[in-house]
């Protein structure tokens, strides 16, 4: 799929799944619709795979690994491999954008970056090769005798992957599991199973060897496939929190170990001396990236009471001022809700919170086009305890609600069954950092968010199990053997 000259070459319409290192059709006359969320027209389509897909996928990862030479390499002649991966998806940067775009709406602003971030995990994993090489002797108490502790692949891994971030998502938990020197299944969300084709033949062209990587398209029906199939030692899952328990209790029966990223309703704690400014500069990233539809973005606004009018003001002032429209056109911030599931799903969202006593002081309609589009929505007079003050909406909506001091802002913000994300905003870093030492997330940022690829990104509670990024991510894809001897004089 890689371009030569003219228009980029773009899946559209295909019969095949990546199967033991090679394009294969599909057994299933059923297919999944690709349908542009900007328009609401159907633009391409892939296989629903059967049982039997699922089937060969599992068992050929299962030979890869028992059988194959990807276990066997020395960590540093997979990262080499992973290195080489990385050159081939930035060489599609332009078509991993323009896909994605088609496939879930995310603005051209936010999808361009997108194979520049996949290469960027791709070559941090690969430099943590050394962790993996290293002796691990530790000594027993008497000093007469040490155990070494080696560090091996945890086997056949499942990747499941939702749709709004449908490459980096699936390269967070592929890059980790490549490198310890498992075998993966890729399963995309059922509504962007094309995009992720692209990184497949970039491992492909990389030289990853054959059964390594397969790839298999479908709903929920292919998802709880791979999880229940007893070729597959592990599962990595990003998704919603329902979803998730519902694989973990499945893992649970088979005490099979699993990753789950799932929900979260984070917030952004905004204290009495912050700069609003500075505030505004990150906002959009902060608390609405990609049309709100980003797992850990701060959607709850808390304000002190004495400041509220003045943020409400600068929300407004700010998310206004923001384009929505065309997600291909550079220019745009909001495109629209990435389908039609979830377009329904936040209409829901918002009439409740308007049944509930909130109030829209920005947008809270949608827009009368083809498509799924909801307006930028800011809302207040948001109870506590309401649905939209602590149920995930995934859209355009951010609430925003007044504390009275900063014992109370800690309290409102930890009252969720969440904890994946949130920032604290301060002119006083010091002040900000003991904030957020107190909130109970797994991630905090002070003045900004943003997830570094060398520290660990995991929720607590209802946001999930286990973390991805940094070494503790890799570790996520090991199995641990103590081998205890005698120590040589």
């Amino acid at each position: 799929m890689s371009g030569g000259g003219g228009a980029p070459r773009l899946p559209t319409h295909v019969d095949d799944l990546y199967v033991g290192g090679r394009w294969v059709t599909s057994s299933s006359a059923q297919r999944l619709e690709v349908v542009d969320p900007a328009t609401g027209e159907a633009w391409g389509s892939a296989p629903q795979a059967s049982p039997t897909d699922v089937d060969a996928a599992a068992r050929a990862a299962r030979v890869a690994f028992d059988d194959g030479p990807w276990p066997r390499l020395a960590p540093a002649e997979r990262a080499r491999v992973l290195e080489r991966v990385a050159s081939e998806v930035e060489g599609l940067a332009e078509q991993i954008a323009t896909t994605t775009t088609r496939e879930n709406g995310s603005p051209v602003a936010e999808t361009a970056g997108a194979a520049a971030n996949a290469a960027g995990i791709l070559r941090h994993v690969a430099s943590l090769a050394p962790h993996l090489e290293a002796d691990d002797v530790r000594p027993f108490p008497d000093a007469t005798r040490e155990s070494v502790v080696r560090r091996d692949p945890v086997g056949v891994c499942a990747l499941v992957a939702p749709w709004n971030f449908p490459i980096n998502l699936v390269v967070t938990k592929l890059a980790p599991a490549l490198l310890a020197g498992c075998t993966v299944v890729i399963k995309p969300a059922e509504t962007t199973p094309l995009s992720i084709r692209h990184v497949v033949e970039a491992c492909a062209a990389a030289g990853v060897p054959d059964g390594v990587v397969n790839l298999v398209t479908g709903d929920g029906r292919v998802g709880h496939a791979l999880v229940t199939h007893p070729a597959v030692d592990k599962i990595a899952f990003t998704g919603s929190t329902g979803v998730g328990r519902r694989i973990a209790a499945a893992c649970g029966e088979r005490l099979r170990p699993v990753t789950l990223e799932l929900g979260g309703k984070s917030s952004a704690v905004i204290l009495p001396d912050a700069d609003l400014d500075a505030v505004a500069h990150v906002l959009l990233r902060s608390c609405l990236r990609n049309t709100g539809q980003t797992c850990y973005v701060a959607t709850r606004i808390l304000a002190p009471a004495s400041r509220h009018d003045e943020v409400v003001d600068m929300v407004v002032r700010t998310v206004r001022s923001a384009p929505q429209g065309d997600p291909s056109d550079p220019a745009t911030v909001f495109g629209p809700v990435a389908n039609r599931s979830q377009y329904e799903s936040v209409r829901r969202m918002l009439a409740t919170a308007s049944g509930e006593g909130a109030r829209a002081v920005l947008g809270g309609g949608v827009l009368d086009r083809p498509g799924y589009w909801i307006e930028p929505t800011v809302l207040v007079d948001v109870a506590r305890g309401s649905t939209v003050a602590r149920e995930e909406v995934f859209g355009p909506v951010v609430t925003i609600q007044p504390y009275s001091d900063v014992d109370d802002a800690v309290a409102l913000a930890n009252d969720t069954a969440y904890g994946l994300g949130g920032i604290v905003f301060s002119s006083d870093a010091d002040r900000a950092q003991a904030v957020a030492e107190r909130l109970d997330t797994g991630s905090v940022g002070v003045n900004f968010f943003a997830s570094n690829h060398a520290a660990p990104f995991g929720g607590r509670r209802d946001s999930g199990l286990g973390v991805e990024y940094g070494v503790e991510g890799l570790h996520q894809y090991l199995t641990f053997k103590s081998i205890h001897r005698v120590r040589s004089r």
